[in-house]
């Protein structure tokens, strides 16, 4: 027979479960996920790509974004193959870099049947560091965002330094802001060429608020110009994981292009790093 302080006690193990657990369940699911940009990992990529992803999971990486190499999109891999590779693995594909040219239907169609979520146009598709030319570009995004958007795919836009070049006092990534629409083009910030090019994504966030769903996370040796691990370089980390909101970031890219070692060894300090702040 219970006693009355034995039906207390477990009266108010009930009730501090039903508070724990559902803020347990939040806190996990508000727990940043983050991916990495193929790239990172290109000449395993082309070797292995199979044994590469396999080595990618292992290090709690759970979305991917390919790059376009000389294998094609998937290094070698149907779209279909690389979304189940991915999905075995418990990682999701959930965009892709690729060019904006003649073969761009194609590029939609592998897109749909690989499953994944962004188009992400990687370089200029014509050159020329004018206002104009700049407009141009937008008006082209804002077609292929259209185009994007009517098969199901979404279309973006990764930056790198030049863009942020000036000509007669205006700044030519913010013509291209200004002139593609938002619902059509979804820009992917690349933090690191960001700061290379002696701006602060911070003063983008604020200037054009939840415009950039997707971010390439790249620490920068400022002397070099190139990229280094995380907490190394000039990105303050920290400071741009607090405006997360603002910006509008739904997926975080790792990238990483030159290492002091290995680009295993490169990502497993990347995501210490991150599990640690």
């Amino acid at each position: 027979m219970n006693t009355r302080r034995e039906f207390l006690i477990k009266s108010s193990l009930v009730s501090a479960g039903a508070f724990l657990i559902p803020n347990l369940l939040r806190a996990n699911e508000s727990r940043q996920v983050y991916g990495v940009q193929l790239y990172s990992f290109r000449d395993a990529m082309a070797k292995d790509a199979k044994g590469t992803l396999e080595k990618i999971a292992s290090l709690g990486i759970k979305e991917i974004e390919t790059a376009r190499s000389q294998k094609g999109h998937y290094y070698g891999l149907s779209p279909t193959e690389m979304k189940n590779t991915c999905a075995g693995l418990g990682m999701k594909l959930k965009s892709g870099h690729v060019h904006l040219d003649a073969n761009f239907d194609q590029t939609i169609e592998e897109a749909v049947a690989s499953g994944q979520e962004y188009l992400i146009c990687s370089s200029m598709p014509s050159k020329g560091q004018t206002i104009d030319n700049y407009k141009r570009v937008a008006e082209k995004f804002n077609k292929a965002g259209e185009a994007c958007s009517m098969a199901g795919v979404k279309f973006g836009y990764h930056n790198h330094e030049y863009e942020f070049e000036s000509e007669n006092g205006k700044i030519l990534y913010d013509v291209l802001m200004d002139n593609t629409q938002p619902d059509l083009v979804h820009m992917e910030l690349d933090l690191g060429w960001v700061i290379i090019a002696g701006k602060d994504p911070l003063d983008y966030f604020e200037k054009y608020p939840g415009r950039f769903p997707l971010w390439h996370l790249k620490d920068m040796n400022m002397e070099k110009k190139e990229s280094t691990e995380l907490g190394k370089g000039g990105l303050d980390v920290r400071s741009m994981m607090k405006h997360k909101e603002q910006s509008g970031v739904k997926h975080i890219f790792i990238e990483q292009e030159e290492y002091e070692s290995t680009p295993f060894e490169s990502m497993e300090h990347n995501m210490k790093y991150l599990n640690n702040l």
